[in-house]
């Protein structure tokens, strides 16, 4: 079995608030690549619910962020189709989507 690995490096201030994160994926080429915000979900089986991580810097602008978070629920509506094959929650998860994008005036 072939293994690769993912990795996230996080420096912190004081006050344990990140200030510059970087990532590096094997397979992918990325290598010390810089970001400013990271969303990772786990699945425990055993508790049956979703762990996840959510960071980001003091630098992120909050305009880039409702961009990120945009870009994620219209993601979300593409895995859930592929996973499912219900195209009509699928559909329903990218109209909130587009829901959000204009409540947070980031589409008009």
């Amino acid at each position: 079995m072939r293994k690769t690995q993912i990795t996230i490096d996080v420096e912190l201030d004081e006050n344990h608030i990140p200030e510059k994160m970087t990532w590096n994926a094997q397979d992918g080429g990325v290598e010390k690549e810089e970001t400013k915000a990271v969303m990772i979900s786990v699945w425990d089986e055993k508790a049956s619910e979703a762990l996840r991580i959510d960071l980001w810097t003091k630098e992120m602008p909050v305009d880039q962020m409702k961009m990120f978070m945009h870009q994620i629920f219209v993601s979300m509506g593409n895995t859930y189709q592929r996973a499912t094959g219900e195209d009509d929650v699928a559909a329903w998860i990218e109209q909130i989507a587009e829901e959000f994008a204009i409540k947070s005036a980031i589409k008009m």
